[in-house]
């Protein structure tokens, strides 16, 4: 499920893929786990960054190169919260999809 918010100069597509959910978990341990903290407010400031960089990869449209230099301009140094709502979102919607999309009749 991808959600579309402003981040850094413009709207974007963000997505968690089961293929970044993959490598995000390598890097900040099982999806579960990083939601709970996130939700809970007990995160890692590489939880929420690493997630929204997965997330604008999935997106499809910036590269893995794009989305780390975003990281660095748009979320490194700034403060949590400006980023926080952006992963939490991002995660809510991976894990619970759109309460708001009717499912079509098969």
């Amino acid at each position: 499920m991808a959600i579309t918010a402003f981040f850094g100069d413009q709207e974007y597509t963000f997505k968690l893929t089961p293929a970044l959910i993959r490598e995000l978990e390598a890097k900040c341990g099982p999806i579960g786990a990083i939601a709970q903290r996130v939700f809970a407010r007990a995160f890692s400031q590489a939880d929420l960054s690493e997630v929204i960089r997965h997330a604008l990869i999935g997106g499809g449209n910036v590269t893995p190169k794009r989305a780390a230099e975003m990281i660095a301009a748009y979320a490194d140094g700034r403060p949590l919260i400006e980023i926080y709502e952006l992963a939490a979102k991002i995660l809510e919607r991976t894990l619970f999809g759109n309460p708001n999309e009717k499912e079509t009749p098969k």
